[in-house]
């Protein structure tokens, strides 16, 4: 005949297997939670320095014209290749006076198309609609399109660069 485990067994074996879950489920969450942790303070605490990059001569940009530029991220992993490049609406107000804009809308990040004609910065994804300084004229968007520095530097324009942020 089979003896059937005493109480105290059956506690031990109960307390071992509750102990050896929380011991799983805890190793388990710092598998997870230890490189999600390290992402964040790695991006909260490392700075990338702006960097200037050239986008051209004054020549380039004639005086009342708003073009689209091209330049490299500030910050680019050696993997992102094209994915690297970043781009710009540059104004030339006046000489030596420039105004350049992210070309993307501050919505949802869909890149903002310039249409001379109207003077105005259309989004097609949500039919957001900017002001040609930027500012919101109607549509989903609650904050202006995101400026960048601009500066002239021996008959060079440059744009100031640093990672991109979404607004």
């Amino acid at each position: 005949m089979e003896v059937p485990p005493s109480r105290d067994t059956m506690s031990t074996r109960r307390r071992f297997l509750g102990r050896l879950s929380v011991g799983l489920s805890l190793l388990a969450g710092a598998l997870v939670g230890i490189p999600v942790v390290g992402f964040i303070t790695r991006s909260l605490f490392r700075r990338v320095p702006q960097r200037w990059r050239d986008i051209g001569s004054l020549d380039d940009f004639p005086v009342g014209t708003t073009l689209l530029v091209s330049f490299e991220n500030a910050h680019v992993e050696q993997w992102a290749e094209e994915s690297g490049n970043s781009g710009a609406w540059v104004r030339h107000e006046m000489p030596e006076d420039f105004t350049a804009f992210s070309t993307n809308c501050t919505h949802l990040g869909c890149p903002v198309l310039w249409q001379a004609k109207a003077g105005l910065f259309l989004c097609p994804c949500h039919g957001g609609v900017y002001h040609d300084d930027g500012s919101v004229a109607s549509g989903p968007p609650l904050h202006p399109l995101v400026r960048l520095p601009v500066r002239v530097s021996a008959g060079r324009v440059e744009i100031g660069t640093s990672p991109i942020v979404m607004a």
